[in-house]
């Protein structure tokens, strides 16, 4: 006997923006942050697809799974990703001394089979579109400049 797999989806695509539209995603750390952040929504069956982050907003494309509303899928995604940027860049707590990151306002829209790949081109143009580049702040290590193991001590 041979399992039926589930060829349903629900692809989604949503658009968040963080209180006062501040351009918090200037730095690529802190939307390499966001990105851990939703991404630790996966053990509970969300896929996801691409995501732009053009300065002072994120779209995203996601798989939701059947159990989860539209209310719940965006409390759970903003909630997860808020959680570890400020986990991960404690100096947003001075500009977000409540702990709230994202602000009320979120679109979504449903993206069908045919329209998912129109829907991920344009959240892939976001940076062009908006005319932004992304700083890339993340720490590079030079093998030139890299300590050499330890080895002075005897095992």
């Amino acid at each position: 006997m041979t399992r039926s797999v589930d060829t349903r989806n629900n692809w989604m695509t949503f658009q968040f923006l963080p209180k006062c539209r501040y351009k918090c995603f200037r730095r690529q750390t802190v939307i390499d942050s966001c990105i851990a952040g939703f991404k630790e929504l996966e053990p509970f069956g969300f896929e996801f697809g691409a995501m732009g982050f053009p300065v002072d907003h994120a779209h995203l494309a996601v798989n939701v799974p059947k159990k989860y509303s539209v209310q719940d899928t965006i409390g759970m995604l903003k909630s997860h990703s808020a959680r570890r940027i400020f986990e991960e860049h404690p100096g947003f707590r001075k500009r977000y001394p409540r702990g709230s990151f994202w602000a009320q306002y979120e679109h979504h829209e449903s993206t069908g089979r045919k329209d998912k790949e129109e829907a991920e081109n344009y959240i892939r143009n976001q940076l062009k579109h908006h005319g932004v580049t992304i700083i890339d702040d993340r720490q590079k290590q030079l093998p030139a400049y890299a300590a050499e193991p330890d080895t002075s001590r005897l095992s």
